[in-house]
């Protein structure tokens, strides 16, 4: 199992679009994000480094697992 990399706001919303997620709109520091066919949406921080609580949580809303969430990052 790979460790949670410690990344910024801006490279999560670059993984998750990987994974047909897309962004909508921004307001203030958080950028939300929404997929096609999904109800839930993605509120993701802008900031230059993500907590690993709040990470860990926008992965799992996702429904993605972290091996491949680090896939997508690279």
């Amino acid at each position: 199992m790979p460790k949670l990399p410690t990344i910024s706001g801006r490279e999560a919303v670059t993984a998750f679009s990987r994974a047909g997620w897309s962004c909508v709109r921004q307001r203030g520091s958080h950028m939300i994000l929404i997929r096609p066919g999904s109800l839930a949406s993605l509120s993701v921080p802008d900031h230059k480094e993500l907590a690993k609580g709040t990470l860990r949580a926008l992965i799992r809303a996702a429904g993605l697992t972290l091996e491949e969430f680090v896939a997508l990052l690279d």
